[in-house]
């Protein structure tokens, strides 16, 4: 057996036991990661809020925790809005049960000539088996569902925990990044972070004057419409449609919708004609002039990147994934020469005017040269 072999054999085991190690150690961390990465986006965000306190003389640590406290009373109320108005729509739909039962029921019996009544419908509700299988499932599930609510608030105090150290130590974890490397390393990084503060934080900051401004202007319609439960659904289109790109703002109206529909359905049909128009006015009067200088990427490419971070991290990269291809795309446009665009109707997107006239013109060149060389032999013969 040759000498090196028995090293060479020890050598590929560690390397495999490194990476089982490894990928063992990186699944178990990967929670732990994404809330890392989605606490650095967040002390991204409000970076240029924390900075503009901090050169005013406060101090850091104390305008970080007065930006995350207002960020906390806005989600609160936001929450509380939207569950206020979840609630009221349900007991208003188990007031009116009863009555929309008997509608039901006095159709039927008219359609079919049935003798339906409501207390045997009831009845047989109520001691029906499947009804008793899912309450039971219900009850076996409370629990499942404790853990998950525990667990959630568990990460969502983990990311403020991460994303509060990282604005508030922003400069120290700065300077201890750059110790590490070379000066013109350092000036890179340093380069890099500008852009991804000032990306991260133009996309958030436009984007919720934009969800200002759709929301005072949704809830205009619905105050006027009589429609309920006006302010939380105006928040609700508003942060909906804005940060969800391309189908946000349908996806949000649907819920407006609904809720008109309870009223008068009529009123769902003037709030879709209402979405429809003000989503054109956002896109090509409100949107272009609001971030131009912040997140000036092409709707498609933030709908599929929306789409890749869905993919690849869920809801998480579903947010992020604009402000990273922002970032991205800037960064990347310094080092990417560019040239001046030729004059040519083909980059306007119309065709050269060819085809046609000029193989006519070359069919009538031809003929003539063809003329010209018969009168030409015809007078040569003549002088013969």
């Amino acid at each position: 057996m040759p000498g090196w072999l028995p090293r060479a054999m020890v050598l590929a085991l560690a390397l495999i036991a490194c990476f089982q190690l490894g990928s063992w150690a990186f699944h178990q961390l990967i929670g732990l990661l994404i809330n890392v990465l989605i606490a650095f986006f967040v002390a991204l965000a409000v970076e240029p809020a924390v900075g503009r306190m901090a050169a005013r003389g406060m101090r850091r640590g104390f305008a970080t925790f007065l930006v995350f406290f207002g960020v906390m009373i806005a989600s609160a109320g936001f929450v509380f809005l939207l569950g206020a108005m979840l609630a009221g729509q349900i007991v208003d739909m188990v007031e009116e049960f009863p009555k929309y039962l008997d509608s039901v029921i006095n159709w039927i019996n008219q359609t079919f000539h049935t003798d339906l009544s409501r207390v045997a419908v009831q009845d047989s509700l109520l001691h029906s088996d499947w009804l008793q299988k899912y309450v039971q499932n219900s009850a076996s599930g409370v629990l499942d569902v404790s853990t998950t609510v525990l667990g959630g608030l568990f990460r969502l105090l983990t990311i403020f925990l991460f994303a509060f150290y990282f604005a508030a130590d922003g400069p120290r974890l700065r300077r201890a990044l750059c110790s590490v490397l070379p000066p013109a390393k350092q000036t890179e990084v340093l380069r890099a972070w500008e852009i991804a503060v000032d990306k991260t934080g133009g996309y958030l900051y436009s984007r919720g004057l934009m969800a200002l401004i759709s929301g005072v202007a949704h809830y205009i319609l619905l105050a006027a419409l009589g429609v309920p439960y006006a302010p939380a659904l105006a928040v609700w289109v508003g942060l909906v449609s804005q940060f969800i790109p391309t189908i946000g703002t349908y996806l949000a109206g649907a819920l407006p919708m609904l809720i008109a529909f309870t009223v008068d359905p009529w009123y769902a049909v003037w709030v879709l004609v209402f979405v429809v128009i003000y989503q054109q006015f956002e896109n090509y009067v409100l949107q272009p002039k609001l971030t131009s200088k912040t997140v000036d990427i092409h709707p498609a490419v933030a709908f599929g990147s929306v789409i890749a971070g869905t993919a690849l991290l869920g809801a998480v990269g579903a947010l992020i994934a604009i402000p990273a291809i922002a970032t991205l795309q800037a960064f990347l446009g310094a080092y990417v020469k560019r040239y001046d665009v030729t004059d040519d109707p083909r980059v306007h997107g119309r065709r050269r005017p060819r085809s046609g006239v000029t193989v006519l013109a070359r069919i009538r060149r031809a003929l003539r040269q063809d003329g010209d060389g018969d009168r030409a032999g015809g007078r040569a013969r003549g002088r013969d």
